[in-house]
């Protein structure tokens, strides 16, 4: 059997996603939908689509199994719902919603129709943060104590670029800041506090956060629009520590350092660009007949947006989430 995608908003992260298709079994990439015909239609020409749709049209589409929502963050909510009601699977582009209030609005009618719902936070799905989940699982570094991660993209976009767009979640919070909140959260869990401190101009364009749990243990972690960063992360443990070198998000290796035995570089190439892991996550699943992932399980997003809604809220951003029927 063939799982059939189709795309939801044409832009330069779907395409990046699109061109690792042919990486992915049982999966065929079938239908486009843009609020542009001529977008829509230049995009299919470019990777063989067969058919291209509006916003509504797709959801009528017999032929299409599942969605890959990659419009902008605030423009989720409406499609997610309308996609779920009409019996779609789907992936949707981090940061997943704005606000937890949709997130959860979303999961419950996922839930409520009984269809697959994934967060298409890619990183965990790399093969050198699979296998950085198993050496912490292991016992490899000891008891974790704490996170560390950085991730800086100087933007020298035009003021009235998305980036700086409140409007279509513009700022670091949403783009930048969800990378290391979700990689903090999927080794140490939800923490017991959020502290944050930043710069606000219109949008955020920087921030610190951190993150507190039980026993001392903590994130600390650092995002950027107006400066580059490394783009590393390390998690260290009472035994040793592993490095996840630039750019963490998606890397190709790692290195484990153990109290006593030394360092091991270990090289763990991603397939393609790296989106074929979670497109082969999603297609599994569904072909399995599964209504969430076990390694970006819904209650992960959950967590990573509340503790994104304390960042926000300690800077002051005005989070302006989207409207939940299609039609506005």
């Amino acid at each position: 059997m063939t799982v059939r995608w189709g795309v939801v908003g044409p832009g330069r992260i779907a395409r990046n996603v699109a061109a690792d298709f042919v990486h992915v079994p049982d999966a065929e990439l079938t239908a486009v939908a843009s609020r542009s015909k001529e977008r829509a239609q230049a995009f299919a020409a470019e990777f063989g689509i067969t058919s291209v749709h509006d916003y509504r049209t797709i959801l009528e589409d017999p032929d299409v199994d599942v969605l890959y929502l990659a419009t902008p963050h605030p423009q989720h909510r409406a499609m997610a719902l309308a996609a779920i009601r009409a019996g779609k699977h789907l992936l949707v582009e981090k940061a997943f919603t704005v606000t937890p209030e949709a997130t959860r609005e979303i999961a419950a009618a996922a839930a409520e129709h009984g269809v697959f719902v994934m967060e298409a936070m890619w990183t965990r799905f790399q093969p050198a943060i699979v296998r950085l989940r198993e050496l912490v699982a292991d016992g490899a570094i000891g008891e974790v104590s704490a996170v560390q991660a950085d991730l800086g993209a100087k933007q020298n976009a035009a003021p009235e670029d998305r980036f700086f767009n409140p409007a279509l979640g513009g700022g670091a919070l949403f783009d930048l800041t969800v990378y290391p909140i979700s990689f903090a959260q999927m080794i140490l869990g939800t923490p017991a506090s959020v502290h944050a401190h930043g710069l606000v101009e219109g949008v955020d364009v920087e921030e610190s956060v951190l993150l507190g749990y039980p026993g001392g243990r903590s994130a600390t972690l650092f995002t950027s629009l107006r400066c580059q960063s490394p783009g590393m992360a390390r998690v260290v443990g009472t035994d040793g520590w592993i490095e996840v070198p630039p750019r963490f998000h998606h890397p190709s290796r790692l290195v484990v350092t153990r109290h006593g035995a030394g360092t091991e570089e270990l090289s763990l190439p991603p397939v393609g660009a790296g989106y074929s892991h979670e497109l082969a996550e999603v297609t599994s699943c569904i072909l399995a007949g599964r209504v969430e992932s076990r390694v970006m399980p819904l209650a992960d997003t959950v967590a990573v947006q509340d503790i994104m809604a304390a960042v926000a809220d300690q800077l002051g951003l005005q989070v302006q989430e989207g409207p939940a029927d299609l039609e506005h």
